[in-house]
């Protein structure tokens, strides 16, 4: 069995040894030399050489459209078997060219970004692909951001207040559809308060000092001031609106608020029902939430606010009115009521003084002309919102109803 390994492998070992080399080499010659056929998804294009005042429609800064092709490769196995979009690009040289032309994409406008990856040696033919490319000029304009109602819920114990400012600006370069677009649609900012803990909150300290020193303010991170705008940029955009700088969220270190003082309540009488329901026939009637002092019936039981400061509170506390609007039993079973702030204007410009008298200029950080456009938006924001609540935190419903000669009033979810 040895001699015979032996004489296997020794007898004639030159022709052997020579044959073995010479299947090697045409083994290595068949495998560089073996054609394929890949497709390759995903490759990016790029656009050089426009006209400094012309653009593309989903053209980022880097030259590269936000469309992308696939494209049928054929060449040598070993140069292609790897090859993935991340290793080439097509680009598309745009000299001299018209406002819009076809191109027809082919090796020759193969690029590659992979060193070990030459088109030139490695690929013999693309299927050609006929591509539509559309300049546009390229304009420069001030989009508005409408900053709206943050989503998400404010840390534990806090109330959210308000957002200020409620517009900003932005300015982008673009073509010129789709910067037109952007222009008349605008775009929203949107922030999430989850993102706020409630850590941060404790931090801030208050602008108003002792009884009012229930108000905070956070202000917006400069990571948070960036849109995203896909058709003009692969990265968000930082917003460059100076007035960004006094992007803050107000919140509240109360959840109900105590109102301090009863309210009166009057009834609007229409005219158009005036012959039958007007104040000779109709009063209020009185009853255990609603008593009559100096003839002016008050509703006497604690009730609540949400979503205000104590200090807004202690500016209206004279000039708020619960009001029922009354109409016949056939136009409602129970009848509608609201809350009034009488002069509200004057109350304005009453809650602005108390604010600046008593606030810090280090805290309130915003410059002096933009302090009472804030302050204003602010007061107005707690107006539009202001609700009643009970004791037990459940907004204030009222069973309003035409009696024979009264309107009564029965609150229908309050208990002490």
């Amino acid at each position: 069995m040895k001699t015979l390994l032996i004489r296997l492998f020794l007898d004639n070992w030159q022709r052997k040894l020579l044959s073995l080399i010479l299947s090697m080499i045409i083994w290595m010659v068949v495998s560089h030399s073996m054609t394929v056929t890949k497709v390759i998804p995903n490759v990016p294009v790029r656009v050089t050489n426009l006209a400094p005042n012309k653009t593309i429609e989903g053209m980022l800064v880097t030259g590269h459209l936000n469309k992308r092709v696939s494209l049928s490769i054929v060449g040598h196995k070993k140069g292609l078997e790897n090859l993935s979009s991340k290793d080439l690009e097509v680009v598309i040289d745009a000299k001299n060219k018209s406002h819009e032309w076809i191109t027809r994409i082919s090796h020759k406008n193969l690029v590659s970004l992979n060193p070990d990856f030459d088109p030139v040696k490695t690929v013999s033919r693309v299927t050609p692909i006929e591509m539509t490319v559309r300049q546009s000029k390229l304009i420069t304009e001030k989009i508005p951001i409408h900053v709206t109602q943050p989503i998400g819920e404010a840390p534990k114990g806090y109330q959210y207040l308000d957002i200020w400012p409620y517009h900003l600006s932005i300015q982008v370069t673009g073509p010129e559809e789709a910067v037109k677009k952007l222009k008349n649609r605008g775009i929203k900012l949107t922030f999430n308060l989850n993102e706020i803990t409630q850590e941060q909150l404790d931090e801030l300290q208050a602008p108003q000092q002792g009884d009012y020193s229930d108000e905070v303010s956070f202000k917006v991170p400069e990571s948070w001031k960036k849109v995203s705008l896909a058709n003009l940029s692969d990265t968000p955009i930082e917003i460059d609106d100076p007035l960004a700088k006094a992007l803050r969220i107000d919140f509240s270190r109360r959840d109900l608020l105590p109102i301090g003082f009863s309210i009166p309540v009057t009834i609007f009488f229409p005219p158009k029902y005036s012959n039958t329901i007007n104040p000779e026939t109709y009063s209020l009637a009185t009853s255990q939430f609603i008593s009559k002092k100096n003839g002016i019936k008050l509703f006497n039981e604690p009730l609540y606010a949400q979503g205000v400061s104590h200090l807004f509170l202690e500016t209206v506390k004279d000039m708020i009115q619960m009001v029922i609007i009354a109409a016949p039993k056939s136009e409602r079973d129970s009848l509608l009521w609201s809350a009034q702030f009488m002069y509200p204007h004057e109350l304005e410009n009453r809650y602005i003084a108390k604010v600046m008298a008593e606030s810090s200029e280090e805290i309130f950080d915003i410059q002096p002309h933009l302090q009472e456009d804030y302050l204003r938006n602010r007061f107005r924001g707690y107006m539009s919102r202001f609700r009643l609540y009970t004791p037990q935190n459940n907004k204030l419903s009222l069973k309003i109803e035409l009696q024979a000669n009264s309107i009564s009033i029965t609150p229908q979810n309050y208990s002490k």
